[in-house]
């Protein structure tokens, strides 16, 4: 038996900003240590926010002056990494004995990611994974991950991975982590959606591994005071859905819907081998003669240096 307890914290960002938010995730530290988990998985975003319904003054073709003065809000609210919000995570997975996968708005020169962090409690930041391609509107103020940020990192709970909100719906990308030996897939995400459940089950159910889906929770737009165009004020702007599914598609724990929370779930990874006896997907389900997958995982950089 290999078992372990792992969580989902589904939380939202708070409207003041990165330190408050930061506060609220401190906040669940004595509830992280009395349910033993081991791995906890946070949303896409959770801080330096998902700005839902803020259009950044652009309309096709041109920028407006207070479209500029909202991505420099927005971008005084992201986070360096390393920096100090890291560091106080790396303290928070050290106090608790849990591994933590932290999704994160982050800075780089001046251009924005929307980043998933990863966190030991023995080494603190370990590692980062960029969303390779930021959604719609997304990609108006985020820029795009490489194959540089593709890991898999060992954790007592099991090999962990992470695929930030739409990037699980790429095909390519999902074969690519399978490779990696992925046991239990940390999804980060502001889809809220039903039909989000049916994505998380089918991957766990094609991967055969351990699913860990973290989504924001924000409320209607009228009780936070802010307007959001073509939305119904009354309706929670984002709701959560935050669930843990296992490797035939079961749902484990959750999904916890309108409230914060910790989602939780005790799994075994010998499990997997059972789940995969009849579909390794990228193993003997899997026809290299027919089909085959190039991964570039080099560091792209816009300027190099030779001397």
């Amino acid at each position: 038996m290999a078992t372990s307890t792992v969580a989902a914290l589904q939380i939202g960002s708070r409207l003041e900003g990165k330190t408050k938010t930061l506060e609220a995730i401190l906040s669940y530290e004595t509830q992280i240590k009395d349910s033993g988990a081991t791995l906890v998985v946070m949303p896409e975003a959770i801080l330096g926010g998902y700005p839902k319904g803020e259009t950044f003054g652009t309309y096709l073709g041109y920028r407006l002056p207070e479209g500029r003065e909202a991505f420099q809000e927005y971008y005084a609210n992201a986070i360096d990494v390393p920096g100090v919000e890291t560091e106080e995570l790396a303290g928070l997975a050290e106090r608790t004995g849990a591994h933590l996968v932290v999704g994160v708005i982050e800075r780089s020169g001046s251009t924005l990611y929307c980043t998933a962090l990863f966190f030991s409690p023995e080494h603190g930041l370990i590692n980062k994974h960029r969303k390779l391609m930021p959604t719609g509107t997304e990609r108006l103020i985020w820029g795009q991950g490489d194959g540089s940020t593709l890991p898999v990192v060992e954790a007592p709970a099991g090999k962990i991975g992470a695929a930030i909100c739409w990037e699980n719906h790429m095909p390519l990308l999902r074969t690519a982590m399978y490779a990696k030996g992925v046991q239990i897939w940390c999804a980060p995400t502001v889809d809220e959606r039903d039909i989000w459940q049916s994505s998380m089950r089918h991957i766990a159910h094609e991967g055969r591994m351990f699913v860990i889906s973290a989504c924001q929770v924000q409320p209607s737009p009228k009780a936070s005071g802010i307007q959001v165009p073509h939305w119904d004020e009354d309706r929670p702007l984002i709701q959560g859905n935050s669930m843990i599914i296992g490797p035939l598609g079961d749902m484990l724990a959750g999904p916890l819907k309108g409230e914060e929370g910790l989602v939780t779930a005790t799994i075994d990874t010998d499990e997997l081998i059972r789940a995969r006896y009849d579909f390794d997907v990228v193993g003997h389900y899997s026809r290299p003669d027919v089909f085959s997958l190039h991964v570039d995982e080099r560091s792209k950089q816009s300027v190099v240096v030779t001397k």
